[in-house]
This record gives structure tokens, C-alpha cells and sequence, in this order.
């Protein structure tokens, strides 16, 4: 469902020199999958996550979302996609229906297909009771829940996560996290960014940790710690990217 080949993003030092980002990153995320991108802040996650989202475009190197290549079919990558991150960006004047009946419509759902989908996603993450509260009077948790549904709307077989629980209280973590196992159930593809290890151990199905712009190592839990002799996924992490 993502393929990364050789990816590479130079950002331009202040002597003018070109600065690598990230190199030479290599995944596969499967069909189904949950995905987990661990490493520390200036790993090089977010970066990732943004050429994959075409909000930036490769230096260097190839990958394709859905089967659509990032830079060639960036229209088709981002109707594919729905993004999450811990940043709400929720609008105080409007109302949760108004903003994701908003995303809806650019996405291209009208009438009654867009109601029905409201219906749905309102239900489901338990937002009726402040659907018509404007968005800033909403907490920090109901505000999530609008960005998760905003992320839903047009029901994309991929779901980009790039650290959806930082900063939140241990309530609101515990709800984003319940959300995204709901949406593993639902067979959905997430690629998810952390570098909270427990986040690690209840999701993720494999993960790629990354260091310095760079994948070190690539697998599931289990093959990791056998690779490493580590039992511990926070010594594991520590030995990796230090």
C-alpha cells in the first residue's frame, strides 16, 4: 500500500551546502498494516511523513501511496490518504459538523451521501453531544476528534499519523489510541509516527526506527529484539539511534 525507495530530502545549510533531511529511506507499509516510524524529535519522521502527504517533493528516490507515485499523481496521493497529527488546527467560529462537512466537500461528497457520512463518523467517535458547539469552546479532546474525523471523511484506504498524541493529557492519548486500534479493525493502512514506546507495543504491527535522516533497522518486535538480544523496546530504541 506504501512503497519508499531511496528516499532523500537536502534542505539548504546556512553556507549555501545541501543537508540531508532524511537518506536513503527504504519501507514497505502492507495492505492492512499498521506501520509504526519511531525514532527521536530530528529523526526525520516528519519529513517523511510530508514528502508521502506531497506536501513536499524528494530530492532524491521514489515512492507511491496507494499505487500512485507521490510527485506524478500528487492529486491522486492526497484523495488516497487521510492525515493526522497532533496539531488540531480547528477553526473557533466554526462547528465540528460545519468543518467536517467543509472537508467532505472538498473531497468531492454532496448531499446526501456527505449527510450520511457525518452520520456515521459523528456516531461512531461519539461527537454528537458537541457537533453544533463552535470550535472554540471544544477541548482539547473533542478538538482531536474533529481532526480524526476531518481525517475520515472521504473514508481513505490510507491514514498518515504523525505523532497524533503529543502533548495530549493521558484521557485524550487513551481515546486517539482506542480510535486508531478501531480503524486497524476496520482493515485500514496507517503509517504512524511516534517516539512513545508503549504507543509502540499496542499498535504497530512492524516498525522502521529511524536515526540521523536514516531507517537503522526494519521489522517486527519480536525479530528485533531476537536481532538485537534486547527485551526491552526502550533499551532497544536507546541502542538503535544513540
Amino acid at each position: 500500500m506504501i512503497e519508499v525507495e531511496g528516499l532523500t530530502k537536502f534542505f539548504t545549510g546556512p553556507d549555501g551546502s545541501d543537508v540531508p533531511a532524511v537518506e536513503d529511506v527504504n519501507f514497505t507499509v502492507n495492505p492492512g498494516e499498521v506501520f509504526g516510524l519511531l525514532g527521536p524529535n530530528g529523526a526525520g519522521k516528519t519529513t517523511t511523513l510530508r514528502m508521502l502527504c506531497t506536501v513536499l517533493k524528494p530530492s532524491l528516490g521514489f515512492a507511491t501511496v496507494a499505487g500512485h507515485d507521490i510527485v506524478r499523481e500528487a492529486g491522486r496521493v492526497r484523495q488516497s490518504i487521510g492525515f493526522l497529527s497532533a496539531n488540531t488546527g480547528i477553526y473557533d467560529r466554526m462547528t465540528p459538523w460545519e468543518m467536517v462537512a467543509y472537508y467532505g466537500k472538498l473531497y468531492g461528497l454532496r448531499g446526501d451521501a456527505l449527510t450520511a457520512r457525518l452520520e456515521l463518523l459523528f456516531a461512531s467517535l461519539q461527537m454528537n453531544d458537541f457537533r453544533d458547539v463552535p470550535g472554540g469552546r471544544l477541548s482539547t479532546g473533542m478538538r482531536q476528534k474533529v481532526s480524526i474525523a476531518r481525517a475520515l471523511v472521504h473514508d481513505p484506504a490510507v491514514l498518515i499519523f504523525d505523532e497524533p498524541t503529543a502533548g495530549l493529557d493521558v484521557l485524550v492519548q487513551r481515546a486517539v489510541l482506542q480510535s486508531i486500534l478501531a480503524l486497524r479493525e476496520q482493515g485500514k493502512t496507517i503509517l504512524f509516527s511516534t517516539h512513545i514506546m508503549r504507543e509502540v507495543e499496542k499498535l504497530c504491527d512492524r516498525v522502521a526506527i529511524m536515526a540521523k535522516g536514516k531507517i537503522v533497522a526494519t521489522g517486527t518486535l519480536p525479530e528485533l529484539r531476537d536481532r538485537y538480544g534486547e527485551e526491552d523496546v526502550e533499551e532497544l530504541f536507546f541502542q538503535l539511534v544513540t
